[in-house]
């Protein structure tokens, strides 16, 4: 250890232009409690606002004499144009900083929630729900690199734990806060919940979050964005569209067929410009890490099992057994809670063991619990029939959510930490409209063979666990983590500056070092805001 003495800069440290004297002040460990909770408020309302808008469907229908056509674009836009940026913007994060794009999201979605309560039409309220989705692509890559670089390696588990739970109580509670909001205040409601939390976010962002720095600049893949782009925005609206067009033709030549042909076409140049271009929007050699190849795969399939899940039950509830939306919600309470107290616990044992044994038996209980609620119920079933499956169900996810997170990142450079985020979330938006496709299709077929809906949603459900069992026997393969991963005790130290001057100060980036390791990028540095003194 080099000892401080006065006018010599510590190794590793830059100091700025600055009087003889200066202060240095150890960051409080709240300001990364408090940084984590401004990106666990922002992740809950955008995967709040990809459920609760069911609920208000017939309500936008009947006060803008909406079709079903134009509605279902109003819940669509906003999953099409938030799937297929992602990857763009997690890159885009490396190149001007997380923390500005994460603002920048933030302050769209929170305006465009503003735009979309103050639609005077259908066509408006579609154009702002796209705008919302851009505002939700911009941000949420930008969480899971801020995660990264704030918490070291021993504690991210926990810290993604929360954040994963964030979002699972978004995804399960949506459509019983959605039927208590629309009742009480009307659809546009909604929306204008998003506003008072994303004001208050921003706010509390400038305040508390960081600026990571990679320590390196890239360039940006032109190319390889509209490849990506066009790729990624063909599967999601095939996969959105294709049930309603019976996977056939559209309106003349276009046809469902046609628009993953062309898709599939364009992610096989991607794939093939990427192996080419010097700094590709989405690094290939991610995926030479097992882990996170396993996990991103992982990943969808928690997508995936989560929707077609959730649209299996919604109609189980309220289609064949006559709750009402709020009932419904209610009845998925032990659910939501099981998995909000599970998450964080995994998170942390999934920094001290690895994720390996919580994925496999995470993913086997999940599809145990999706196979109670499937064969339990009866058309006399009540809402405390589904307490124990559920109870099931939220220990499997509990289990899986957060170690799937954990181990895709555990091993990824600082200056790929947005591109890996940019994937990972791209590959759970897209297991998420395959879910609800695939599970839509199977409920259409076998309605239509005349067998009755709740024959049909116990098939549905027996289709999402075998997918759940399949990525149980995939995470077989995972790694254990290295032994020699870096420890440290997290302490984050600034430097107090003279008002005037850059008021941040580089501090490492989770694990407390600062210098350049053996065959990597050098480490991400993280800027606290550092407050004035009286």
């Amino acid at each position: 250890m080099v000892a401080d003495r006065p006018g010599v800069p510590r190794p590793g440290w830059r100091w700025a232009q600055a009087p003889a004297v200066r202060h240095r002040k150890v960051v409080k460990e709240a300001d990364r409690w408090r940084a984590l909770a401004v990106l666990c408020v922002a992740n809950f309302l955008v995967v709040l606002d990809t459920s609760i808008v069911n609920t208000a469907a017939p309500d936008i229908m009947a006060s803008m004499g909406a079709g079903i056509d134009e509605v279902l674009w109003v819940l669509n836009g906003y999953l099409l144009a938030f799937a297929a940026l992602l990857i763009v913007f997690g890159r885009l994060g490396d190149l001007v900083g997380p923390r500005t794009l994460f603002l920048g999201g933030l302050g769209l979605f929170t305006t465009a929630s503003v735009l979309c309560g103050l639609s005077a039409g259908v066509g408006w309220l579609i154009a702002a729900r796209v705008l919302q989705g851009l505002g939700a692509a911009m941000l949420v890559p930008q969480a899971l690199v801020l995660i990264a670089a704030i918490f070291p390696h021993t504690r991210r588990g926990t810290a993604f734990g929360l954040f994963t739970a964030a979002a699972g109580v978004a995804a399960v509670g949506g459509p019983a806060l959605g039927g208590l909001v629309v009742t009480s205040w009307g659809w546009q409601s909604i929306f204008y919940l998003n506003v008072p939390a994303g004001v208050a976010g921003l706010l509390f962002a400038r305040r508390f979050l960081p600026t990571a720095r990679t320590g390196r600049t890239h360039r940006f893949d032109v190319l390889g964005v509209l490849l990506a782009s066009t790729g990624l925005t063909g599967i999601v609206y095939g996969l959105i569209e294709g049930g309603r067009h019976h996977w056939g033709t559209i309106s003349g030549a276009f046809s469902i067929p046609l628009v993953f042909g062309v898709s599939a076409v364009s992610l096989v140049l991607f794939v093939l410009w990427e192996r080419r271009v010097p700094e590709p929007l989405v690094p290939l050699d991610l995926f030479r890490h097992r882990n996170y190849t396993i996990a991103t795969v992982i990943t969808s399939v928690l997508s995936f099992a989560l929707y077609g899940f959730l649209l299996v039950f919604v109609l189980e509830t309220q289609t064949v057994l006559g709750m009402s939306p709020l009932m419904s919600g209610l009845t998925a309470l032990p659910w939501t809670v099981v998995l909000s107290v599970l998450a964080p616990i995994a998170g942390r044992l999934a920094d001290r063991v690895g994720g390996r044994v919580l994925l496999v038996a995470g993913l086997a209980t999940y599809a145990l619990g999706i196979l109670g609620v499937a064969f339990l119920p009866t058309e006399s079933a009540t809402a405390v029939t589904f307490v124990l499956p559920l109870v099931v169900v939220g220990i499997g996810q509990g289990m899986t959510f957060t170690p799937a997170t954990t181990e895709a990142m555990r091993e990824i450079t600082a200056d790929r930490t947005g591109a890996a985020s940019g994937t990972l979330n791209t590959a759970r938006q897209v297991g998420a409209a395959m879910g609800a496709a695939v599970t839509g299709a199977v409920l259409q077929g076998q309605i239509a063979s005349g067998s009755s809906v709740l024959e049909a949603a116990r098939l549905s459900l027996t289709v999402v666990a075998g997918v759940v069992l399949a990525g149980c026997v995939l995470a077989l393969f995972t790694a254990r983590p290295h032994q020699s991963q870096e420890v440290s005790d997290g302490t984050h130290r600034t430097e107090q500056r003279p008002a005037g001057r850059d008021r941040s100060a580089d501090v490492p980036a989770g694990d407390g070092e600062a210098d350049r390791r053996p065959g990597q990028h050098p480490v991400a540095l993280t800027r606290f805001p550092v407050p004035r003194r009286a």
